[in-house]
């Protein structure tokens, strides 16, 4: 018998050496508190995450440990005893609650095990003897190199998270005076948009298949359970990716089975050309007068130029992303300044 839809979704065990990540990130990237979001949208491409848990003396992590609640985290206290190694006992507790999980729940495929410690190598080791599937996580200046090679994947947390400053806000609107209707959000159709691109950026870059138009959605699902193509105006799943086939934002081409199709980024997109030209823009109006540009900030200088850009729209984790893939198509040149520890941009 074929497998269902679910079944053949990943089933993922998080967990989550929560103070080595937070205070990884924290040094490393000037990020506190520790945000999960991008953490739980990059497995969620991936599958479904069944357990989700952090190890910490959460005394030390009052608003981390809020947060981590509200995306329902089970947290695991750890208090620091006089006389004993918080750390060790930590550690000692996840690792022992990863063996029990992949003997006791044999449903469970892949454990994502967020830490940089070398420590946990051989609990990495462990478990895919035990035929599970490892995804390290960590902060790339506190992940030690033993660890990554263990994995079958590892995601750098500086990847998938933007540390680049927002824009500052716009000045809000005047309120519409009283008997008319209230126009339309456009940010609501941007927000789908994004959200489509980056779903399927992400199940792209997997190249474990076609992407259909119902794994897509389970996908989209599974960061945004609150999601309904009909709040946004469309009838159907498929009804949204034609309107934006026909915005050139997504390509459709036949699937494996009726109403299915496959879904994929079209081969030329103008409005991608658009932005990789704006930046091109904004980097040779910036080199002219300074040489060459440094990454950070250049993101705020672009979006002085156009309010309303973000790379997730065209699909790209990250304003680095974006830049690296700028520098792949010729568009700017890039290279690391090592004594000032940043990328630095020129025209090409």
């Amino acid at each position: 018998m074929a497998a269902t839809p679910d079944e053949r979704d990943e089933r993922i065990a998080l967990l989550l050496d929560y103070e080595n990540l937070a205070i990884g990130a924290r040094e490393g990237l000037g990020v506190s508190p520790f945000d999960l979001g991008p953490v739980a949208d990059a497995l969620a491409v991936r599958g479904r995450v069944v357990a989700r848990r952090a190890y910490a003396d959460w005394s030390s992590f009052d608003e981390d440990r809020r947060l981590l609640a509200r995306a329902q985290v089970e947290l695991i206290d750890i208090p620091q005893r006089l006389g004993g190694s918080r750390k060790n006992a930590a550690d000692i507790k996840m690792a022992v609650d990863a063996i029990e999980i992949a003997y006791e729940r044999s449903w469970v495929t892949t454990f994502a095990i967020g830490t940089g410690d070398s420590d946990f190598t051989p609990l990495v080791h462990k478990l895919r003897e035990l035929d599970k599937r490892v995804i390290g996580i960590g902060v790339a200046s506190s992940t030690s190199r033993l660890l990554p090679p263990a994995c079958d994947e590892f995601l750098y947390y500086d990847r998938l998270v933007d540390t680049t400053p927002p824009a500052p806000a716009p000045e809000p609107a005047a309120a519409p005076a009283v008997g008319k209707e209230e126009p339309s959000e456009p940010e609501d159709e941007e927000a789908v948009e994004r959200l489509v691109t980056r779903t399927l950026s992400g199940l792209a870059r997997r190249g474990d298949g076609p992407v259909l138009a119902s794994r897509l959605k389970r996908a989209m699902l599974r960061q945004d359970p609150t999601f309904d193509e009909a709040e946004h105006g469309f009838r159907g799943f498929g009804e949204l990716l034609r309107h934006l086939q026909e915005r050139r934002i997504v390509a459709l081409g036949e699937g494996s089975a009726h109403g299915d199709p496959e879904v994929s980024f079209p081969v030329d997109e103008p409005a991608e050309d658009d932005a990789f030209r704006l930046l091109a823009e904004v980097v040779g109006e910036l080199a002219r007068r300074d040489g060459t540009v440094p990454l950070s900030g250049l993101k705020d200088q672009v979006r002085k130029r156009r309010a309303d850009f973000s790379e997730k729209t065209y699909g790209f984790a990250s304003f680095l992303s974006f830049a690296k893939a700028a520098r792949a198509r010729g568009v700017v040149r890039m290279d690391w300044d090592e004594r000032a520890g940043d990328w630095r941009l020129r025209p090409a």
